[in-house]
């Protein structure tokens, strides 16, 4: 909000569509780099599930090998990016997709900061997050 020399207020306006246009546009000039966020967040998935499963030994099921796949289908032209990460709930879907700088990744390397400096004396754990930029997908 800002204000005038004669004391009014006004709030910043912003048209959302256009700005995520320009964002995107922005961001995404390189066709590849659609991708490369793809399969950032599937690394950080991976990594969050690892971090967390030394909290919770039965995160990991039967299957404690962490993967990602990506798999062309020329048939309908897409490719497809999957993990076997950590997941997201409903909730933590609506608060990231479709939110422009806003990052869960970040949000959850700021809290395994916080508790590091809690656990300072013992081990830390191996955690290097990609995906902290927050483009969100739509």
């Amino acid at each position: 909000m800002a204000e005038t020399s004669t004391g009014e207020r006004h709030e910043f306006q912003a048209e959302v569509n256009r700005i995520l246009d320009i964002v995107v546009n922005s961001l995404y000039s390189k066709r590849e780099v659609f991708l490369r966020e793809l399969i950032s967040n599937a690394s950080d998935a991976c990594d969050k599930l690892r971090y967390e499963a030394q909290l919770d030994g039965n995160l990991m099921g039967d299957d404690p090998d962490l993967k990602i796949t990506i798999t062309p289908d020329a048939k309908t032209k897409t490719l497809t990016v999957a993990d076997n990460g950590i997941g997201m709930n409903h909730d933590e879907l609506v608060a990231n997709l479709g939110t422009i700088a806003g990052s869960g990744t970040a949000q959850f390397a700021e809290q395994l900061a916080e508790a590091e400096k809690d656990l300072a004396k013992k081990e830390k754990a191996d955690m290097s997050l990609i995906g902290q930029f927050g483009v969100g997908f739509y």
